[in-house]
């Protein structure tokens, strides 16, 4: 679910917290403030520096120093993204959320308006107006939005408390909950669990933080009761529409439901979220399995998706600190992850709680661990394969149209470790997979042609050492470049010829102008992922070149490091030799004639060419069309929710960075031995 977000920070001036830890103590009553400030006192350098600005703020207005860090490791996990957006429209450190007009895509496409919400909402304006500065200070100065936090709790607190300042702790529960919006009493019961246990991680920007554990915490929920917020979502829901089911996953993981919004958003039934009731795998097969992130922590993904204006689900949330899950649509539905409904309409979402760009802060051991079960669990149930072509990105799916191919999503982004997280999959141990992920690029003997020497037409399967992997990687979501600090990266660079000092590849989609690609982690254009499967066009010395978006892309791979032979029977697709190019699409929808009068027939749009000559790695299977039409709310429409089925069958292949379909009239398939 990738939107803007950046991880760039900007430093604001150190607090000295000498003489302050008595004071500290004091606002924290009988809780951990003597620990916070050894914390504090402890924390050198750049590590102590925003550990001293939450104790600035949480003196200067009366909020407990251990809220504003756990509220803090909850919306942000502690990272100064300054000035770019959360996916809830917040910014910063405290997620400080404003309204921004924002375009969402519906189900099949349609761009509908996210309209705006109660006042009480929007955090960034009442820190604005009680503190008396900009909106854009409070959106790139770190202890400004820290300030404007505590002052909206602090301002909060009194309102519910007879105009005074609770008094301990455990009281400020009900502001809490109003605080974190939509998100009410699950977002406060987070951010006491975090009071709890405590939390530690070390931040994108190398500072090393941690809040002491606090086992006796006790919220106090008895006045909860007067926001008028939704009951707290702590056990699992049985299912509105079949009573009695539960959550959807494998007995090893903590998993609970609470139903995404289906509901009717205007006098028009056609205007509708989030999903769409359907009986998969009866009516549709599930075929995929897409990885997201969600840009935002898991509280307010879980209300986003609450909120039938989003226009937006998934059928699994995952959260970062313990890889506890909320399934919120059920499998048998369709859930609107992807932005394809061709896509979405096979396959099952499931998002985690991150920011792309800040990578291996959010995607903990945990996080991986509950992904693979939950995937092999589906996996097993759909009868799914356990590959790179079933188990995808967000940023491995095309859009239908060319109008939205260069805005489709790039999450989980270049930080996600595909090696690790499907040797996982697979069913190996921890050791086994970290092992598996480090050996990942080494030469191997395949029984093909008995050594790693590569020829053309052969297919490689791209997988780099993620440890040692680390390309140069920069992100620009806000509108300044900045170059992303170095961690291991799930992709190799493509150049336009073998040399370092050859342009990156470019795709027509995001450089309309031709202009060469680019080190930013949105430009998926000139980026091999982890375990797509790749035509060998070319060899030069350390350097090998493949088949990619109807170019030939160089990539060095010294003694096969950056990718294997591939060792066993594999397929190709290529033009039939009466053609000089094909069409690649984004989806598979049946031919006109197959649609009912009653039904608009959906078009594809042809998002690229494969010249003749060129050759692409494919699943081999015959995929044959449908469309689900799911015209309304309220089935008013003939045929509503109808299944229209085609006769045309097409090939899934790994095109580029995404995966594509090509018409099976249209190529020739070729297996190699």
């Amino acid at each position: 679910m990738t939107r803007f977000r950046s991880v760039q920070s900007r430093l604001t001036r150190i607090f000295t917290l000498a003489g302050t830890a008595l004071g500290v103590a004091v606002l924290l009553c009988a809780t951990s403030g003597s620990a916070i400030a050894a914390a504090v006192q402890n924390n050198t350098n750049n590590s102590g520096e925003r550990l001293s600005q939450f104790a600035a703020a949480a003196q200067e207005f009366g909020v407990p120093a251990n809220v504003l860090i756990a509220l803090s490791y909850n919306q942000s996990h502690w990272q100064a993204s300054a000035g770019s957006m959360s996916m809830d429209g917040g910014y910063g450190l405290m997620d400080l959320r404003t309204y921004v007009p924002t375009k969402v895509s519906g189900r099949d496409g349609t761009v509908k308006n996210i309209p705006k919400k109660d006042a009480s909402y929007y955090t960034l304006d009442q820190a604005a107006s009680l503190l008396h500065v900009s909106p854009d200070t409070l959106k790139n100065d770190n202890q400004q939005n820290i300030r404007g936090a505590a002052a909206v709790l602090a301002e909060t607190a009194k309102q519910l408390n007879g105009g005074k300042l609770p008094s301990d702790t455990n009281a400020w529960y009900s502001a809490i909950a109003k605080f974190g919006g939509a998100a009410a009493t699950g977002f406060a019961d987070s951010v006491f669990a975090t009071i709890k246990s405590g939390a530690s991680l070390t931040t994108t920007d190398g500072q090393s933080l941690s809040l002491p554990a606090l086992p006796s915490i006790q919220p106090d929920r008895n006045s909860v009761s007067a926001l008028g917020l939704a009951a707290p979502h702590t056990q699992a829901q049985p299912r509105a529409d079949l009573p009695g089911q539960n959550a959807e996953c494998p007995t090893t993981i903590t998993c609970r439901f609470i139903p995404a919004a289906y509901a009717q958003n205007s006098t028009d039934p056609a205007d509708y979220g989030n999903y769409d009731p359907a009986h998969r795998p009866a009516d549709m097969p599930i075929k995929y399995i897409y990885i997201h992130d969600t840009e935002g922590s898991y509280d307010s993904a879980i209300s986003h998706f609450q909120d039938p204006t989003s226009y937006v689900s998934a059928q699994y949330v995952v959260r970062s600190s313990d890889g506890a899950v909320t399934q919120m649509v059920a499998n048998s539905d369709v859930s609107w992850g992807v932005g394809n409904w061709y896509d979405n309409m096979h396959g099952i979402n499931i998002e985690n709680e991150g920011i792309a760009a800040e990578g291996a802060t959010w995607f903990t051991p945990a996080m991986y661990r509950t992904n693979a079960e939950l995937v092999r669990y589906l996996a097993t149930k759909y009868n799914i394969p356990l590959d790179r072509q079933h188990i995808l990105g967000h940023d491995n799916i095309s859009a239908l149209t060319t109008a939205r191919q260069g805005r489709q999503h790039w999450d989980p982004g270049p930080y996600w470790n595909w090696n690790y997280f499907m040797a996982l999959v697979n069913g190996q141990t921890e050791a086994q997979a970290t092992a598996a992920a480090t050996a990942a690029g080494t030469p191997v003997a395949g029984p093909r042609t008995g050594s790693t020497q590569l020829k053309k037409g052969d297919i490689i399967t791209i997988a780099p050492t993620f440890a040692t992997n680390k390309p140069t990687v920069t992100d620009c979501q806000t509108g300044t470049c900045v170059t992303l600090p170095s961690q291991g990266a799930n992709f190799v660079p493509l150049y336009t010829a073998p040399n370092t000092n050859a342009p990156l590849l470019s795709d027509t989609y995001l450089h309309p102008d031709q202009s060469a690609g680019t080190t930013r982690d949105d430009d998926w254009g000139d980026k091999a992922p982890a375990g797509f499967k790749y035509v060998v066009a070319d060899t030069q010395g350390d350097w090998t070149a493949v088949w990619f978006g109807g170019q030939k892309a160089w990539f060095m791979n010294p003694v096969g490091r950056a990718q294997t032979a591939k060792l066993s029977c594999s397929a190709t697709v290529s033009a039939k030799a009466s053609r000089t190019s094909i069409p690649v699409y984004g989806g598979a929808y049946p031919e006109a004639s197959a649609y009912p009068a009653t039904i608009p027939p959906r078009a594809l749009d042809a998002l690229y060419q494969i010249p003749s000559g060129q050759s692409y790695a494919t699943t081999a299977e015959r995929l044959p069309t449908d469309y689900f039409y799911d015209a309304t709310v309220n089935y008013s429409k003939p045929d509503d929710h109808m299944i229209v089925h085609g006769k045309q069958k097409y090939y899934q292949i790994s095109f580029n960075h995404r995966i594509g379909y090509v018409k099976a009239d249209d190529v020739d398939i070729r297996w190699q031995p």
